[in-house]
């Protein structure tokens, strides 16, 4: 049974035992979330899809670390002009075990 679920302003398609990283969520580690957040819940040939949510369908998953990804660099530069800028990035996120799906 697989499901695609929206965090973040993303969408992921997970299945029971997966790990993903998504946006960051305010939660302790260790702790037991659920999103009502689902938009297509599929097991084989049988698909269910919501406009725009499928109603009555939840994930459970377990926070397993808090954390931040490697650093993005931007450099801008301008030829001939003597313009260079030099900035960095590391975007916070939230890795996720998927525990069930309820449909």
């Amino acid at each position: 049974m697989y499901a695609v679920i929206k965090t973040g302003g993303k969408q992921y398609r997970v299945a029971a035992g997966e790990k993903i990283k998504v946006e960051q969520i305010p939660a302790d580690v260790g702790s037991e979330i659920v999103i009502d957040q689902i938009l297509m819940v599929g097991e084989g040939e049988s698909v269910k899809i919501g406009s725009p949510l499928v109603a009555g369908a939840s994930v459970r998953a377990t926070v397993l670390t808090q954390g931040r990804h490697k650093k993005v660099t931007i450099f801008k530069m301008r030829r001939r002009k003597h313009y260079q800028k030099h900035q960095g990035h590391r975007q916070n996120y939230t890795e996720l075990r998927i525990d069930a799906i309820n449909g």
